[in-house]
């Protein structure tokens, strides 16, 4: 038990002398004791787990072959600070090799990241004083919003909408909004929605910041895991160096989330910013992992074969869903499937009403063990990830085809 003073010394920012007292539930929190209680219920029924957002499998052999003798020389035991020479070569070949983008500066305009979340988290500080606004589009990822606020400033969301393709309407940022602004943050391909943008989109936001005196900050962690056509930058956009960065990571298209690193491209002065706020913040990530991570780099044919396996389950999993009634359209890209919640389900004349995304999760969890994650931001909305765990299509296929009989024992209304 902690003395009472302590209570008092919080920081507003996390409540103040109110934090921990919250009786509120996080989403996922809800989602986890969901999965629980109906794995309890149901012993005998495998769960079908589409809600976890990271790979299903190991990093590949090269790589972790890479990493146990990197992680043997002594010459990588010590401090990373900002970086290993030989990662960030990597890094701007990559950009070279997958993205076209040529003329990539190692030395001044790339800086890894121990994972993107950490990228996010300590830029805000680089630009935002009180009063300030960061744009950020909504369905979306918080983290660079939150710590934004914790320094005074604020968040005006741009929602996405699927009648604008899931691409925020620039133009409807109100001009005292505009006039505070300072950072607009993209993420394409997008988490949740799987929307991907087009180099028409990223060259009218690169003229938007231009216009407005902003910095663009995308957040490319799903560039390379696409399904059709070449990936995505927004430096294929002339002078967008200018005033954007690119934040890359290896975590989803190379399979090595826990390894914690990615790394941040573009503008040299974002750049030297950021790396500023980064050597005040930690001391870089492991050598050895950096250097594994340049093997990872330089074998994007990894990515495509990860790309294709997440593709051939998102034809699965598109006919499933169809098969009962649902919208659902296979993204360009990303693991992820954002399909609009029905607004009822019917089984021998018992109808269940979902007021939310939310409801609709909940209840597909409870009544047939699938698991999902809800949106309800910009409307009722469910995400589908897959990267469930299933080895070799026939078990792909398996799970697809269970996901379509357990639906289709309802009558669901859209």
């Amino acid at each position: 038990m902690s003395d009472p003073y302590i209570q008092e010394l919080f920081a507003e920012r996390i409540g103040g002398n109110q934090y921990g007292k919250s009786t509120a539930i996080y989403k996922f929190e809800k989602i986890k004791r969901a999965k629980k209680a109906a794995k309890a219920a149901n012993p005998s029924v495998e769960l079908i787990d589409m809600g976890v957002g990271e790979p299903d499998e190991m990093a590949f052999p090269v790589v972790v072959e890479a990493l146990q003798q990197e992680a043997a020389k002594p010459e990588n035991r010590g401090y990373a600070d900002n970086g290993g020479e030989t990662f960030k070569i990597a890094a701007a070949r990559y950009m070279a090799e997958v993205f076209g983008v040529e003329g990539i500066d190692p030395a001044t305009e790339v800086v890894h990241s121990i994972g993107s979340k950490t990228a996010l988290s300590l830029i805000p500080a680089c630009f935002i004083n009180p009063g300030d606004y960061v744009l950020m589009t909504v369905p979306g990822y918080p983290v660079l919003g939150t710590h934004a606020k914790y320094l005074g400033g604020h968040v005006h969301n741009m929602e996405l909408r699927e009648e604008n393709d899931f691409l925020p309407d620039l133009d409807a940022v109100p001009a005292d909004v505009r006039a505070k602004a300072k950072i607009l943050v993209l993420n394409y391909p997008n988490n949740p929605t799987g929307a991907s943008a087009t180099l028409d989109f990223f060259a009218k936001a690169v003229a938007f910041a231009k216009a407005n005196n902003l910095i663009i900050l995308q957040d490319a962690a799903y560039a390379s895991l696409i399904f059709e056509g070449k990936p995505l930058s927004i430096f294929q956009v002339p002078g967008a160096k200018e005033v954007a960065v690119e934040l890359h990571s290896l975590s989803k298209s190379y399979n090595m989330t826990g390894w914690r690193l990615g790394f941040v491209v573009g503008n040299p002065l974002i750049v030297q910013a950021y790396a500023d706020m980064k050597d005040n913040s930690d001391s870089g990530q492991f050598l050895a992992i950096q250097n594994a991570g340049a093997v990872a780099l330089a074998n994007p044919g990894i990515t495509d074969e990860i790309a294709a396996k997440y593709s051939r389950r998102m034809d699965l999993l598109v006919a499933a869903l169809r098969q009962n009634g649902f919208q659902a359209n296979k993204p360009k890209g990303s693991f992820f499937l954002y399909v609009a919640a029905p607004k009822s389900a019917t089984i021998d004349g018992q109808t269940t009403e979902f007021a939310s995304g939310e409801a609709f999760s909940q209840w597909l969890i409870t009544q047939e063990l699938i698991s999902t994650v809800p949106w309800d931001d910009c409307g009722s909305f469910v995400r589908f990830s897959v990267t469930f765990a299933a080895p070799g299509v026939e078990q792909e296929k398996a799970i697809a085809a269970e996901i379509a009989a357990r639906l289709s024992k309802y009558n669901f209304a859209f």
